[in-house]
């Protein structure tokens, strides 16, 4: 199966030109021709199947054979506020996998103990668009500015979740996520950096209302503990 992001195309298209990067991948790489059937996905749910009408290496001319709205919506919407990691082959590591089980949203948050304070986000969009296409999937994660802990706190207060939670290591009383969210919400976990969160950043957390979760007893790198966020609310909604 042939799979190309294509986020300008439109429903109504009878017909549609692949840009010359995807055209050349098309022709040159892959060695399509005309007649070949290939796929489209938009980015927002649009799953699109096309043949090749004019195999030209930069500019190559689709005909839209058939439409689907609405591929394989997800169930629910998980938005993953985590501190970047100090490597970012790990951070491009976390958006890869989170990508393939499902994930619609991802803030990077400075807070008091990162290593890291910016991210390159034209290389992270491109880490999940290339999992969404191996995946098979139509929906691409929105990836926000990176912004820090105090501001997402302002920010995200207008924001309407069924369950807000930040999994940190401090002592207390935790539950796991699986046994606080129910199916089919709209879910909101923060992933602090390797030095975790401050002391004050989870006071303020949890004044705020979110609630305390475990992940189990092993001590997880951040990026684990966001993938472990990911699974098991993707199990959830099974």
């Amino acid at each position: 199966m042939h799979l190309f992001y294509t986020p300008t195309i439109e429903p109504h298209y009878r017909e549609f030109i692949l840009s010359e990067d995807e055209s050349k991948h098309a022709i040159r790489v892959l060695r399509l021709g005309a007649g070949d059937e290939i796929y489209l996905i938009d980015g927002v749910g649009g799953w699109y199947t096309a043949n090749i009408l004019d195999a030209h290496p930069k500019r190559t001319t689709l005909s839209i054979r058939h439409v689907e709205q609405g591929y394989k919506k997800p169930t629910y919407y998980l938005h993953v506020a985590i501190a970047p990691t100090k490597n970012m082959d790990r951070m491009e590591w976390f958006l890869e996998k989170a990508t393939e089980i499902g994930i619609q949203e991802i803030t990077p948050v400075i807070s008091d103990h990162s290593e890291r304070k910016d991210v390159k986000l034209e290389r992270l969009n491109k880490v999940v668009v290339s999992a969404m296409k191996q995946s098979l999937k139509a929906y691409l994660p929105k990836i926000n500015p990176t912004i820090s802990l105090r501001q997402f706190f302002e920010q995200i207060k207008t924001e309407e979740y069924t369950t807000q939670t930040i999994a940190h290591c401090a002592e207390g009383q935790k539950q796991y996520l699986a046994d606080i969210c129910s199916p089919a919400g709209k879910y909101l976990v923060l992933i602090g950096p390797e030095g975790d969160f401050s002391e004050n950043e989870i006071a303020q957390a949890l004044s705020l209302g979110y609630l305390p979760v475990s992940l189990g007893n092993s001590r997880l790198r951040t990026e684990t503990a966001a993938v472990a966020c990911c699974l098991e609310i993707a199990v959830l909604n099974r």
